[in-house]
């Protein structure tokens, strides 16, 4: 009991010093017991300081190669290693100071060979057994039941990933599957490849596996869908490890196990970007952000910030979206000189405030409201916001000389059914036409949903999913098209970069999905099965809302650009004189609240738009349908 407590008081790295400098006199002993074993006549005599100079210089070799830096848990070679190198750099320096000590009188010169020896492997055994018994055994205490785990790929990732699990006693690695037919019959770690992806489900059965682990972070999500229908057929458990493009943008670890997201198996093939020409358009430049808050907008600040910017300034209305995103850029990127300014982008006093006091010279509109039904009876707020706010902020940029503004637009706007489609393609026009009277380019982007957006379908899913149900869809066939926050940004960067002015750029938003299908795929995510255990209910598509969308107008007559992920839209152009009139129009009619005036301005700039409240099924078909020329 008292040497416990004894133990239990002595602080680990203190009682790790000591063992070693017991076995460095020990080793030192031994040496000499040796050496002189082989002549038992002689007779073994120490000097009186003699072990205290091998313990003094001994302890000094070990401070300096950084013995302990390592911590016994994990030794291994490099350790191993650095002991040794630890044993020879000490035999040679008590060597000089014993020469200067005592001329090494009772010190053979074959002690110095053996002692080297000897400290090495009395320093790396008990580190090695210390390891290999935490290692071995099982926490019977906690009484914790080991899973046996199937890895699912033996690349890169799973041979680093076993090896972290073995010295988790939680987990038992069975084994590998994977498709490569050089890894037939192999071993890696000691554990069995056993069979190919297709086999999954048997090889899962036979091994009688409690869990499965995707180790693909390199995967396409073509591959990935494939892998996750393949687990779902076992009724296992099972997680998977982050792609590449999240571990080299700072957003996970290389091996941290994660559930399988909706991201994964939605988001697309890596883009390749030129960021040479994304970083001349950002680097040491002074950039606003409008809409900085949001989903898009705080990525964009994220991207333009990691990219180099000289400033950036954010604009948002939301008190609590700004005080989140400047936080959390101040903690990420301290160099960088952020201003956040609270404000309406439609309050015509404080951004010509703004835009004097911080002379931007790149500007991302994000600003707007996007939510399809709540807008539909809301005219007003939508035209206001959207349209009018956007016009403000674009003369704003031109009043200050400002070189580049991006419009942060959506697909809706494309023969728009809805009020916000409608803003969104009048603020288009603005943008459009605004260029040819001004030195700023104007340009703008297209693209569709974006996974987890606020607002989006896949929060409203998760968080359906997780109080059980149901998971309300609007239609059986409704689909939309889909991407991941990061790559959208990335585009919109790149469009900055490529523009010259008056364009309307679209994102290739790759193939649409139904929404049923995303539903089906999230509730199987999370462990249920679609229909029993979470039921999904139909509730038929709302006011302005179409069961396709699209990202070109017919006569809009959409052609390639540099970038195979970016399509331009041609031109079409309103009279100037018309579109300010019908905008000055417009501005009287919303300070009066007068909607019905507001319909005319918007039905003089929009002909073919149609008021109705019901939804439209009508659309115009995917960008590789509409033109197989164009290739991806």
């Amino acid at each position: 009991m008292l040497l416990r407590k004894l133990v239990g008081f002595i602080h680990p790295r203190i009682a790790v010093v000591l063992h070693d400098l017991a076995m460095a006199a020990l080793a030192w002993w031994l040496a000499k017991l040796l050496r002189y074993t082989l002549k038992p006549d002689e007779i073994v005599s120490f000097h009186m300081l003699e072990i205290p100079i091998v313990l003094l210089v001994q302890g000094l070799i070990f401070r300096w190669t950084g013995l302990y830096r390592s911590v016994w848990r994990f030794a291994s070679l490099p350790d191993l290693w650095n002991i040794l190198r630890a044993a020879v750099f000490g035999a040679a320096g008590i060597y000089a100071a014993l020469f200067l000590y005592d001329r090494l009188d009772s010190v053979p010169r074959s002690v110095l060979l053996l002692y080297p020896i000897l400290l090495a492997a009395m320093l790396g055994a008990p580190r090695l057994l210390y390891r290999y018994w935490k290692d071995s055994r099982n926490d019977l205490l906690q009484n914790q039941t080991i899973k046996r785990v199937l890895i699912v790929g033996a690349d890169r990732a799973g041979e680093v990933l076993s090896r972290d699990l073995h010295h988790d006693s939680r987990y038992d690695v069975v084994g590998f599957v994977d498709d490569k037919t050089s890894l037939r019959g192999a071993s890696i770690n000691g554990h069995p490849v056993l069979g190919r992806f297709d086999q999954l489900p048997e090889v899962a059965r036979e091994a009688a596996v409690d869990m499965l682990l995707i180790a693909l972070p390199g995967a396409s999500t073509t591959e990935m869908r494939r892998v996750v229908s393949l687990c779902d057929e076992t009724d296992l458990p099972y997680r998977t490890v982050p792609r590449l493009e999240d571990v080299v943008a700072g957003r996970a670890q290389f091996n941290q196990i994660k559930e399988v997201a909706i991201e994964d198996l939605l988001g697309r093939d890596t883009v390749e970007l030129d960021w040479t020409a994304i970083r001349e358009t950002l680097s040491a430049r002074r950039v606003l952000v409008t809409g900085g808050g949001g989903s898009i907008g705080s990525e964009l600040c994220r991207q333009v910030a990691r990219l180099g910017a000289q400033s950036l300034t954010v604009v948002e209305q939301s008190e609590y979206n700004l005080y989140r995103i400047t936080q959390e850029l101040r903690a990420d990127f301290p160099e960088l000189i952020l201003d956040g300014i609270l404000a309406n982008c439609g309050d015509h006093a404080a951004m010509q405030k703004a835009f004097a006091d911080v002379q931007p010279q790149v500007v991302f509109h994000a600003a707007a409201y996007k939510h399809v039904p709540m807008l539909q009876g809301q005219l007003r707020a939508g035209f206001n916001n959207n349209v009018l706010g956007t016009r403000t902020v674009a003369d704003a940029a031109r009043a200050f000389g400002v070189e580049c503004f991006v419009l942060i637009s959506t697909d809706k706007a494309v023969n728009p059914t809805s009020v916000m489609g409608a803003c969104k393609r009048v603020a288009e026009i603005y943008c459009q036409n605004l260029d040819a009277h001004a030195d700023t380019r104007f340009m703008t982007v297209r693209f569709g949903n974006v996974l987890d957006s606020a607002g989006s379908v896949v929060p409203l899913f998760r968080e359906q999913i997780r109080v059980g149900g149901p998971v309300t869809v609007t239609h059986p066939e409704i689909s939309r098209y889909f991407m991941t926050i990061p790559e959208a940004c990335q585009l919109i960067l790149q469009t900055a970069s490529i523009g010259k002015g008056g364009e309307i750029f679209a994102l290739d938003m790759g193939e649409p999905v139904k929404i049923r299908d995303l539903a089906e795929q999230m509730i199987r995510l999370a462990g249920k099965k679609p229909g029993s255990e979470i039921p999904i209910v139909y509730t038929g598509l709302r006011a302005g809302e179409k069961l396709f969308e699209e990202l070109f107008h017919p006569l809009e007559n959409y052609s390639a650009t540099e970038h195979a992920k970016i399509f331009l839209a041609q031109h079409r152009e309103v009279s100037w004189e018309l579109l300010q009139a019908l905008l000055n129009k417009a501005v009287e009619a919303v300070t009066v609240f007068d909607e019905e005036e507001l319909r005319r301005c918007v039905s003089s700039l929009l002909p073919s738009f149609r008021w109705s409240e019901s939804a439209q099924p009508d659309n115009v078909v995917s960008i590789r349908r509409a033109n197989p020329e164009i290739s991806e």
